[in-house]
């Protein structure tokens, strides 16, 4: 047998090996990995500029000045998510604390549907942004809905979460990382 024929009968028998300890290496390293951590490279980055209409009002528009009198919360919100109904009430609760939140309505394609939803559940949110196509929420970088994003007192997002905000995870870590906020707004 030829030296070549020795190279490639090895290369045969461990390429699946090689192949196969790749994929286990690749899989282990997903099991540690938090899913609501999607990194966003607008952490620690002014707000994106934007204009987006008062879901109640029309004539009123919003540019990334609403998000510039923080510490406050942007949470993006959509009556066709399950998981936005799921984190709702608690925002109320948030609100009702004083904590500003700002509402981003995310690509309902009925006014009248999310207007109806605050009404009927309560409306926690400070001003209410309608962006029916998306638009706001892709300069964001919006995954899906719910996120939240914490922004400081000079426009800068600090924080972004991924999924619903309820009273475990806003005790375990949110409500640290809001603090931290406020302090830094008072000195």
């Amino acid at each position: 047998m030829s030296e070549t024929q020795n190279k490639r009968r090895w290369w045969v028998l461990f390429a699946p090996l090689v192949v196969f300890a790749g994929l286990v290496v690749f899989l282990l390293k997903g099991l540690g990995s938090d899913p609501t951590r999607l990194e966003s490279v607008l952490i620690d980055q002014p707000v994106p500029k934007f204009e987006a209409v008062d879901l109640f009002n029309t004539d009123k528009v919003y540019s990334e000045e609403v998000l510039k009198q923080g510490p406050l919360l942007m949470n993006v919100w959509a009556t066709w998510c399950p998981t936005c109904r799921a984190e709702h009430e608690f925002l109320n609760q948030l609100s009702a604390q004083g904590i500003p939140i700002v509402g981003l309505n995310y690509k309902d394609d009925s006014r009248a549907k999310a207007i109806d939803w605050l009404n009927t559940l309560g409306d926690p949110y400070t001003v209410n942004l309608y962006d029916p196509e998306g638009n706001v929420a892709f300069e964001f970088g919006v995954y899906g809905a719910p996120e939240t994003y914490f922004i400081d007192a000079n426009g800068t997002i600090r924080y972004r979460h991924v999924g619903d905000v309820n009273e475990r995870n806003w005790n375990n870590k949110l409500q640290q990382i809001y603090q931290q906020l406020q302090q830094e707004a008072a000195q």
